[in-house]
């Protein structure tokens, strides 16, 4: 019993202590508080004396509102250096934008150029695959067929539509030029492919010169000639060559089989190659030729070289093309301007 009133007694002292702290705490800062405000509510005079005879000016007031002048003077002056140098940094930036503005202008103005210019070269694209592939046979599909239907303006002939407001009317131009494009990819691979056919037709029929040297001629044309011996008037069958030399390259006009090789008081050292589709080919007046009888020969392949035996008055090559029984003109076949 004794124990539990001394514990009581301690708690007491402990909890009067704790109070007597706190009381002191209090005081202390109420006494702190006190001295501030009366230092700050202390009076001042403010005296303003010119240097004329003019009337002084004084006012009164306190340290506080002293203090809170010199802390909004000092804040006001310090926003206006901040905002004065964040003008500055703004301005500097909008020069900048304003020089990238005009750059980009001047690559969309030229960007503008060139589509148009893309259009044009298109438009005339069009109009030579249309005419390709009608002269071939090839129907038109879509898009390629839409734009051969329009007008004569580039906008009817893409079929442009108007854009949403804020959007480039040039790049709705690009987009119907890449699905024209795409609509057009098919009949240029049908050309293809029928090019690639007729490429192996062309190199059966006797399509190219006899003498690959550029500086050949046709000395004399097919038909009627006066002979150069006899001065009689006669039918030429076939086209002179001449380089003015012995010795330059004779090729052959088209693939083929060698079958004959010989020699003839007429033609001298000559070779007839046999062709598909009922064509023959006679090279004569040669040096010498460089196949066998029974040889395939490929278009180009050289047979031998321009020479001057038999009747001839000075070194040339003379080509033939039969079909059957007749003989044609070859350069219907070779595609030749007569020389004159």
């Amino acid at each position: 019993m004794a124990r539990t009133q001394k514990y009581k007694k301690i708690e007491k002292s402990f909890a009067s202590k704790i109070q007597s702290g706190f009381l002191s705490f209090f005081h202390m800062i109420k006494s702190a508080a006190i001295r501030i405000f009366k230092v700050l509510d202390s009076k001042l005079t403010i005296m303003i004396v010119p240097h004329s005879q003019g009337k002084v000016i004084n006012f009164q007031t306190n340290v506080f509102a002293l203090g809170l002048g010199i802390v909004l003077i000092t804040g006001i002056v310090s926003s206006f250096f901040y905002f004065d140098r964040r003008a500055i940094d703004s301005s500097s930036e909008i020069s900048k934008l304003t020089s990238t503005n005009r750059e980009t202008q001047a690559s969309l103005d030229e960007l503008r150029d060139e589509n148009t210019n893309l259009l044009q070269v298109a438009k005339r694209f069009q109009t030579s695959l249309s005419q390709s592939l009608s002269l071939l046979g090839i129907s038109e599909s879509g898009q390629v067929s839409q734009a051969s239907a329009s007008g004569s303006d580039l906008s009817s002939f893409f079929n442009t539509k108007e854009t949403v407001t804020g959007s480039l009317r040039e790049t709705a131009d690009v987009k119907e030029l890449t699905s024209y494009l795409e609509n057009a990819v098919q009949p240029v691979e049908q050309i293809g492919k029928m090019l690639e056919n007729q490429n192996t037709l062309f190199t059966e029929i006797p399509s190219i010169w006899p003498v690959s040297n550029p500086n050949a001629h046709i000395s004399m044309a097919f038909g009627p000639n006066v002979h150069p011996i006899t001065g009689q008037w006669y039918i030429h069958k076939g086209l002179d060559f001449s380089t003015y030399r012995s010795g330059d390259p004779v090729i052959a006009t088209a693939n083929g089989q060698v079958v004959t090789v010989g020699y003839d008081a007429s033609f001298g050292n000559y070779v007839i190659i046999k062709h598909k589709h009922g064509i023959y080919t006679r090279y004569a007046h040669m040096m010498y030729s460089i196949v066998t009888k029974g040889q395939f020969v490929s278009q180009r392949d050289v047979i031998g070289y321009i020479g001057n035996t038999g009747v001839t008055t000075g070194p040339h090559l003379h080509y033939e093309v039969h079909i059957g029984s007749d003989v044609v003109d070859p350069a219907k076949y070779i595609n030749v301007k007569l020389s004159d």
